[in-house]
């Protein structure tokens, strides 16, 4: 059986609907040094455990989301909307 992913927008759709784009890790300031920069382009910790991750719904709605996700066992501890996150981001 197929692992679902909970798409706040299509409810639990199956993994193979969705492409991963990488941990969600959070951008240094555009006026950072260059080693800041370096460190966050080419230098990542691969973590053991719940970790976020980018993840898009290609063949459902099309929607960015921030899954959380076990490393270690795969399982899938929740999604949301990645938009929500810059708009409560742009806010504060």
């Amino acid at each position: 059986m197929a692992s679902l992913v909970p798409c706040p927008h299509c409810g639990a759709r199956p993994k193979e609907e969705f492409t991963v784009k990488g941990a969600a890790l959070t951008r240094p300031a555009p006026d950072a040094d260059q080693e800041s920069w370096m460190d966050y382009v080419y230098l990542r910790d691969n973590p053991r455990g719940r970790h976020e991750e980018y993840w898009h719904h290609t063949s459902g709605c099309r929607r960015w989301l921030v899954v959380t996700r076990d490393t270690a066992t795969h399982e899938i501890e929740a999604s949301r909307d990645m938009a929500l996150d810059r708009q409560t981001d742009a806010r504060t």
